[in-house]
């Protein structure tokens, strides 16, 4: 037996290697296909990027949320947690929430220590926080 030809025989590496490439093709090919399939792609929305200013009255006992800029987004998608009851935003506006829009003076609940924008995704699956402000 001759050890210098075991290190130069290469005549089984490429039929090894091609094995491993068509194997992972058909895995995500598969895991792509799935997908699609179970409708787990459809459920993607991403969050909106927006700003918010909180106004505190002088007694530090109601706030009045403000949208600053960014996105407009639909008010059935936000809610504000913080106050006496996690409410839904309220501007007498029923298509969006733009820039410069406000809510009407929320009271905010003696427990809270922060109050919170939240947005929530259209199908409820996910919510995020968009903005939050500490209770003076």
């Amino acid at each position: 037996m001759n050890i210098k030809q075991l290190f130069n025989d290469d005549s089984a590496v490429s039929p090894v290697i091609g094995v491993i490439l068509m194997v992972a093709i058909t895995v995500i090919l598969a895991a792509v296909i799935g997908t699609f399939v179970l409708g787990l792609g459809d459920n993607v929305q991403s969050t909106p990027t927006t700003q918010f200013s909180f106004d505190y009255t002088s007694n530090g006992n109601d706030v009045t949320i403000t949208h600053d800029g960014g996105d407009s987004i639909n008010p059935a998608r936000l809610s504000v947690n913080g106050v006496d009851t996690t409410v839904a935003w309220s501007t007498g506006s029923d298509s969006s929430v733009s820039a410069g829009e406000s809510t009407n003076t929320l009271t905010i609940s003696s427990s809270a220590n922060e109050v919170r924008v939240i947005w929530t995704a259209e199908g409820g699956g996910s919510s995020q926080t968009l903005a939050s402000s500490e209770v003076p």
